[in-house]
């Protein structure tokens, strides 16, 4: 399925954009991919108004929607449930789901079992950080790093915290890439868009997401694949919306007890792929070398420190 670069994608918050990433709510995105006319239109509108659509009355979202409460039915038992009601009953419960990093954050201030939040943070970390540097294949970086090298160009995509992440990746990667284009660096989706208009089978397209998963790049990530792309995506489990989507899945684990997800296991991910990047040819390693040269005089050095 072609996805329309003239579409609204962007979610109203971070409550919606982790529905999307709930059980109902990849549902709700197959059925919009994929779904007859009727069902991509209800499944849009309650992907855009999940907490609406928990609280309307099938005859309410009928209105909303330009659809009969009969196809309202029909898309319910097409989603294996029973009715409109269970439904409606679903999308309460997966938003309470949702809105459980908040409940995290909220009962860390109450804890009576007298451990620390910062410390079992910190231990989480570290433990993020072992699972993660334990599970890398170098097998699997040496195709991604492959794909890398022949690749006409590179586009690195993330939105929210991840563009920090897909930030990074770029300054890594600029050097030894033919070509390269950071797809969240300024202008929010539309210019995100735009800028992979010109992405086909010779390119390669790295997405970056974590709980909270951005509807965003799982749309664009699909339309890179629907334009015969490789995709290679860097998030937290198989379980991702993005993960169906890949050629290649680099798993950076990410659990914490308070904020919604850790980004350093990200960090880990991301410098073992530009170090296997750079020692994966010797033109490589000159190319660092140059950028070394070429920069240096921009450098405090140990002399200018003495004085």
């Amino acid at each position: 399925m072609k996805i329309s670069l003239h579409d609204s994608l962007g979610g109203s918050g971070a409550s919606d954009m982790a529905f999307a990433a709930s059980e109902l709510g990849r549902k709700l995105l197959a059925l919009q991919a994929s779904g007859s006319a009727s069902n991509r239109v209800i499944a849009e509108h309650l992907l855009r108004n999940p907490v609406r659509g928990s609280a309307l009355s099938i005859e309410d979202l009928a209105a909303a929607t330009g659809v009969s409460t009969a196809t309202l039915s029909r898309f319910a038992r097409l989603l294996g449930f029973s009715g409109f009601p269970d439904l409606r009953a679903a999308l309460a419960d997966t938003l309470q789901a949702v809105l459980r990093p908040v409940e995290k954050l909220r009962g860390s201030f109450n804890r009576e079992d007298g451990r620390s939040p910062l410390r079992e943070g910190l231990e989480d970390t570290l433990a993020n950080l072992r699972g993660t540097a334990e599970a890398i294949e170098p097998e699997g970086l040496s195709r991604i790093v492959a794909r890398l090298t022949s690749a006409r160009c590179v586009y690195v995509m993330g939105f929210g915290l991840s563009a920090h992440l897909a930030g990074l990746l770029t300054l890594g990667l600029q050097p030894f890439c033919r070509q390269l284009v950071n797809v969240v660096e300024f202008g929010g989706t539309e210019n995100a868009a735009g800028r992979l208009m010109a992405l086909g089978p010779e390119d390669v397209l790295i997405a970056i997401s974590f709980p909270r998963y951005a509807t965003d790049v799982v749309h664009l990530t699909r339309y890179a694949a629907d334009r015969k792309a490789a995709i290679v995506a860097l998030t937290d489990s198989a379980a991702s919306p993005l993960a169906p989507l890949a050629d290649e899945v680099l798993i950076a684990r990410c659990t914490h007890p308070v904020l919604s997800s850790s980004n350093v296991a990200a960090l880990l991910v991301i410098e073992a792929l530009v170090t296997a990047l750079m020692v994966s040819n010797a033109d490589n390693v000159a190319k660092a070398a140059q950028l070394t040269d070429a920069i240096s005089s921009y450098l405090v050095s140990q002399t200018s420190r003495g004085r």
